[in-house]
């Protein structure tokens, strides 16, 4: 080192240490910073390490050195008689407070955070919306949480950049830190003079830029420097935001600095450590400290040597996974354009741009679909941290870990399908605690539809662990120390607070599948009381289809249905009687909303009369099918309700196809106003319910909609015509192509009798039920409904063999429909 570098290195670390403390300014969740602090703290071997941080958390410091503390993680502090008032400090590997941290606990220094205490800052503006990230110690400099109100805050970073000439931030950090291969000239504490003499010129430009809250901070921390001067004289040593090396440096009195103190609002907290991931560290999430691209920079701070060639290898790893032709002359060629475009760029090394750009080129060949992937895979990643047995938590949350590892389901920051199958004990127990988890409100697996078997014995869920939910189960907490005990308290509370009777009905069927035995008692008696007191149909009938629904789980689960039957088949009554009068005089908008009931009632009826068997279910349906005959023929009835009856009677052999067209004629005909006929076509043919089938395939109904389309005035046309496009919109393509043609063909051509004589190829005058049976066995393999031989020796045993065999024959029955 020369004479003139040796005097510059001193003036930038007389700035850094001398006379005073070690100021260590950083950027949170910068790799760059975290190896110059660690290069900076082994030079300097101070004898206390003080960090930007919420002082509650010095107890859990020595909880970072356990083997079973992996970051990313977070410091979680909540207040304690309100626990959705919370807020999270997050750490990565390459953030320099947790670098700091795992320094002092390896040389057996002191460590302790110096920021206001989270008893102040949980509750300062507690009458805004709380935040829960956008936290002060893990702002980026300059982007610490502030009132909505408060000035335009400014970006040092961004600032920085610009008046270097660079137009993003982020390649300006990497140019100046983060592809710095050592400290210059040596010196492990010219980049915090540096940085710390820019942050100081932007504060006299700035002030506070902002940030008012700073103040109070800073105040603080001041105290708190000063307290660890007076206890380890000045080998002290300061990891902060580098926007607050200034402030720190500043001369105040201690007076002073306590006066900005007073007055602030305190409330109990607690705090703890909890898992984090990289997704959540990125900015996208709306981390207000976050980054860009932090599965990138755990590459550069764990890489030990050549971390684009590193990069390049993990990148074509990923591919090869999904299937893509990557071979190591991509990742050669990957590298060498790399280079090529940074030093074309001016850079010092490759930087994420560059490998992006050589990444889409060479191994994407131009495509943005994969290289998306790279991007969520590896460039933001899913790294999800964890934390010891030991840490500090709810009783909750340890029972909650204890199922998780009895029932082997791993909380993963990465979504994934889980499939179920009830009959076995442990997919049983899995099913019972993720539902009891959704009763809680914590929103760890969400059910998914089945691509596989439709029986009630399977269950697919999409699981996806945000650390957010850590929040929830502590404030899950005040309704129980287990998941049963919280549930079910849960479950008592909201039956007794339920806003309707479809609400109670559906926590019914909730704690059905949870398994809440104790919960049940309460869940019915309040379901008994509202069902006894409400006499709207329409509430009736939204609450019968969950309430039958949960008569299907004693099947699969053991559990007693008998007291919630007899509450169904009285609610049951209770719809049949009341919903005639309700269907008269109805408004367009109305008669929809009860058509929709009326098909809602038909489902569950037909479940009830299944579960009903030989008791009170099987009078049930016989009981609907005279409201659905009562509903046909009477006037006062809108069209589309009237025609959803008899289609309904007609599904249900309950009404012969003669009868069927002898009612569609008389609504068809010249004295029926055209709108009232035309919502009567949409009840019969429309709603998804297979209506273009049945045109199809009946010459007659074909033929009835055809003459009296012909026949509508051309005054009364464009009226009826919204409502016609709208029914046979929903028809498949190929149904309305096939309607076309019969219609072009004429009705010599229609229906299922005379196409066979008429030559058109695909038709018959019956169905050829052997042909149809010949076929079912090859649709049941195709759809997935046949599962392999020699399978899980559960699969045949207790209830659930039945419940396959009736799911088979079920399923034989669609099938047939299919194939009519």
């Amino acid at each position: 080192m020369t004479g003139l570098q040796q005097e510059a290195a001193a003036e930038r670390v007389s700035g850094v240490r001398e006379g005073g403390p070690l100021l260590l300014g950083v950027r949170h969740h910068g790799p760059g910073s975290a190896r110059a602090v660690r290069a900076a703290l082994e030079a300097a071997a101070p004898r206390v390490v003080l960090i930007e941080g919420p002082p509650e958390a010095d107890a859990l410091i020595p909880l970072a050195a356990e083997e079973g503390m992996r970051p990313p993680v977070a410091l979680l502090a909540h207040v304690v008689d309100e626990p959705g008032r919370s807020a999270f400090w997050p750490l990565a590997e390459f953030s320099p407070e947790w670098v700091a941290i795992r320094w002092a606990l390896d040389q057996g220094v002191p460590a302790r955070f110096i920021d206001l205490p989270a008893t102040h800052t949980l509750v300062w503006g507690k009458d805004e919306s709380p935040s829960e990230e956008s936290e002060e110690s893990e702002e980026s400099e300059g982007e610490e949480g502030s009132s909505p109100d408060e000035a335009v805050r400014i970006d040092p970073l961004a600032v920085l950049a610009e008046t270097a000439g660079y137009d993003d931030p982020e390649r300006w950090w990497e140019d100046v830190v983060e592809h710095r291969g050592g400290a210059a000239g040596g010196d492990p504490f010219a980049p915090f003079a540096v940085l710390g003499e820019a942050m100081g010129a932007l504060r006299e430009a700035y002030g506070v830029g902002g940030h008012e809250r700073d103040l109070v901070r800073e105040a603080y921390m001041r105290l708190q420097v000063r307290a660890a001067q007076r206890e380890f004289g000045d080998d002290v040593a300061v990891v902060c935001g580098a926007w607050h090396v200034p402030a720190l440096r500043q001369k105040t009195t201690a007076g002073a600095d306590r006066a900005l103190l007073k007055g602030l609002p305190k409330a109990k907290a607690d705090m703890t450590w909890v898992p984090w991931t990289h997704r959540r560290l990125s900015r996208v999430s709306g981390y207000g400290a976050g980054i860009d691209s932090p599965g990138w920079y755990g590459h550069l701070f764990g890489a030990p040597d050549r971390p684009v060639e590193r990069w390049m290898t993990k990148v074509a790893r990923l591919l090869r996974d999904e299937d893509r032709m990557v071979s190591s002359a991509h990742v050669i060629e990957a590298v060498r354009l790399a280079d090529t475009l940074a030093a074309m760029r001016g850079r010092p090394l490759p930087g994420l741009t560059e490998t992006t750009d050589a990444v889409r080129a060479v191994m994407c060949e131009g495509s943005d679909v994969p290289l998306a992937l790279v991007r969520d895979r590896l460039v933001v990643g899913d790294a999800m941290g964890e934390v010891p047995e030991s840490a500090p938590a709810v009783p909750l949350q340890r029972d909650l870990a204890r199922l998780q590892r009895r029932l082997r389901l791993k909380p993963e920051a990465l979504e994934r399908e889980l499939e179920l199958d009830l009959r076995k004990e442990t997919d049983a127990g899995r099913s019972r605690l993720l539902h009891r988890l959704r009763l809680l409100g914590i929103g760890w697996g969400e059910p998914a539809v089945s691509r596989g078997s439709t029986g009630t014995f399977r269950e697919t869920w999409r699981l996806r662990w945000e650390p957010e939910l850590s929040v929830r189960v502590a404030e899950a907490g005040v309704w129980g120390t287990t998941v049963l005990a919280a549930a079910t308290a849960k479950a008592d509370a909201d039956a007794i607070g339920a806003g309707s009777l479809a609400d109670v009905t559906a926590l019914a069927e909730r704690c059905l599948l949870a398994e809440l035995p104790d919960a049940l008692p309460v869940v019915m008696r309040v379901l008994a009381d509202r069902a006894a007191l409400d006499a709207d149909v329409g509430h009736l009938a939204q609450a019968l289809p969950a309430l039958v629904r949960s008569l299907r789980y004693g099947d699969v689960r053991g559990t007693d249905t008998h007291a919630l039957s007899d509450v169904a088949v009285g609610l049951a009554e209770r719809i049949f009687v009341g919903l005639p009068p309700a269907c008269a005089a109805l408004d367009t908008e109305a008669a929809e909303e009860m058509r929709r009931h009326v098909d809602a009632v038909q489902g569950a009826v037909g479940l009830l009369g299944e579960t009903g068997g030989t008791g009170p279910g099987g009078g049930t349906r016989g009981r609907w099918h005279s409201v659905l005959r009562v509903l046909a023929g009477r006037d006062t009835v809108p069209g589309v309700i009237r025609g959803r009856a008899v289609r309904l009677l007609l599904d249900e052999g309950e009404l012969a196809q003669d009868e069927a067209a002898r009612l569609m004629g008389l609504v068809l005909s010249p004295g029926t106003a055209p709108g009232d006929a035309a919502a009567w076509i949409e009840g019969f043919v429309g709603g998804g319910s297979g209506g273009g089938m049945l045109l199809m395939h009946d010459e007659r109904l074909l033929g009835l909609v055809d003459a009296w389309l012909t026949g509508v005035p051309a005054e009364a046309f464009t009226d009826v015509l919204p409502l016609l496009r709208r029914t046979f919109s929903a028809y498949e393509a190929g149904v309305r192509r096939t309607l076309g043609e019969l219609i072009r063909r004429g009705p010599g051509a229609r229906g299922s009798a005379t196409t066979a004589a008429s030559g058109i190829p695909g038709f018959a005058p019956d169905l050829d039920t052997g042909r149809a049976d010949a076929v079912l066995p090859v649709l049941r393999l195709l759809l997935g409904l046949d599962e392999p031989d020699g399978g899980d020796g559960e699969a045949g045993d207790g209830d659930g063999s039945d419940g396959e065999a009736d799911d088979r024959v079920s399923d034989d029955n669609d099938l047939v429909e299919v194939v009519r």
